[in-house]
């Protein structure tokens, strides 16, 4: 798993690409997050358009990723999950929590307004 986070209006954008699989790729994550936090961006979209596979340890670092952002008063927004993970999302009732965008722009315009 590889991924680059940029700001964008305000808006944290952690770009992830391949497999969110094993906590210590989320590790890097994660430390982005409290970066970005620290520098006081609370709205956060995590664009999952090119990840493949997501096991449980990946659905953890998304889960610990809103905590953090919600516990500074932010929000998260996932992007463009592929079929096989937003089917991921739904069976395990992430759906409920997680709020899911179509595109970055999207997520950024929902995250400011």
């Amino acid at each position: 798993m590889t991924f680059k986070s940029y700001e964008n209006q305000g808006v944290i954008v952690l770009q992830i690409e391949g497999n969110l699989i094993g906590e210590e790729v989320g590790s890097g994550l994660l430390d982005a997050a409290n970066d970005a936090i620290n520098n006081g961006l609370v709205q956060c979209a995590i664009d999952i358009e090119k990840v493949k596979y997501i096991n449980s340890s990946g659905i953890g670092v998304l889960i610990t990723l809103l905590t953090k952002f919600r516990n500074q008063e932010g929000e998260v927004i996932i992007v463009n999950p592929s079929e096989h993970v937003k089917k991921l999302l739904i069976i395990t009732k992430l759906t409920a929590i997680f709020k899911i965008a179509d595109s970055v722009e999207q997520a950024v315009n929902e995250l400011i307004s």
